[in-house]
């Protein structure tokens, strides 16, 4: 078999079984189905196993896992040639495979390997396409565009050599809720040659409330400054990356403390051990990894400041959340 496709779960429900049956149903045979099972309590590794198809191959966990140690796993088992991660409530169209495999060899020295793909809700309905991509793209385009806001991209769909996973380290584990994890693999994946990309749309990203919309400020943070870390690293002896972050750089931090301001005001005191301020601080010293030299003025920016004043009012700060809890307003 030539490729694998790996799927970490835990309780997936009646999600994972419409992920499952669209794996498959692909039109491309040469698979199999790497299941990490993390102590599912609702039937999934059962109904899994109810299957009896010989191309699933489980791997249950010996006991419960955090999400960041279940993904760490696949390092650790057997795959093909070429592996692809996909989340338990995706799902593939039927010639995914098929047009990775025709990607692949159009493309023999690309180093990852995606396609054009959907967001869809938790019922199933289409929500909009992914931004348009180009069929080939290296680290520094890659990361221009996602600095520049003008690409998608997700943990599920990316296909590469699993000898180039491992080479990478696998999916890092030292992002909270590997929030992050997949961009910084991706990009480490891209310097050992490039990204190649089929036109094709070839499967469904599910949006609805997964890990990146329900991780607390603290945890995100955590997250963004791994990101940082090893965008800055990258960059140590690739001027084509370094010129990205110089021009991509100062929009990018600064909407992500637009954003991250205000998910850590919408994070209880109890649960955080930094307010705004500190926040802000904190991306002051993201500019001078990324962009030495650059102004960053962050309070320039109406929202950034008005998440600073907020939360620098403990009566303030309790009516903002009492707010939403009523509106249900998630900004």
């Amino acid at each position: 078999m030539k490729y694998s496709i790996v799927l970490p779960v835990r309780n997936g429900g009646h999600y994972v079984k419409e992920c499952v049956d669209s794996i498959l149903r692909q039109t491309l045979p040469d698979l199999n189905l790497v299941v990490l099972d993390n102590c599912s309590t609702d039937g999934t590794l059962a109904w899994l196993q109810s299957l009896r198809d010989e191309r699933i191959i489980l791997h249950p966990a010996p006991q419960p896992l955090s999400i960041e140690a279940n993904w760490a796993r696949i390092r650790t088992v057997p795959r093909n040639e070429f592996m692809t991660m996909i989340g338990h409530d995706d799902l593939l169209h039927p010639r995914y495979l098929e047009v990775m495999d025709q990607l692949i060899h159009r493309h023999p020295n690309a180093t990852l390997y995606q396609a054009h793909y959907a967001y869809i809700d938790a019922e199933g309905r289409f929500v909009r396409d992914c931004l348009p991509m180009d069929e080939q793209q290296y680290v520094h385009e890659f990361l221009a565009c996602q600095m520049g806001r003008t690409i998608d991209s997700t943990g599920t769909g990316y296909m590469m050599r699993s000898a180039d996973y491992d080479r990478a380290g696998g999916m890092p584990s030292t992002y909270p809720n590997l929030i992050f994890a997949d961009f910084a693999l991706w990009l480490q994946l891209m310097t050992y040659g490039y990204k190649a990309t089929a036109f094709e749309r070839t499967f469904s990203y599910r949006v609805h409330n997964s890990v990146s919309r329900t991780t607390n400020g603290m945890a995100f943070l955590q997250a963004f400054g791994e990101y940082v870390k090893e965008i800055a690293l990258l960059q140590t002896g690739n001027p084509l990356l370094q010129q990205a972050a110089e021009r991509y750089g100062h929009d990018f931090l600064l909407f992500w403390c637009e954003s991250l301001s205000h998910r850590l005001l919408k994070t209880p005191m109890a649960d955080r051990s930094l307010k705004v301020d500190g926040l802000i601080q904190q991306f002051n010293q993201y500019a001078q990894q990324l962009i030495p030299g650059q102004a960053f003025r962050p309070l320039s920016v109406g929202r950034i400041r008005l998440a600073r004043q907020l939360d620098s009012f403990g009566p303030t700060r309790s009516l903002f959340q009492w707010y939403r809890r009523q509106t249900g307003n998630p900004s």
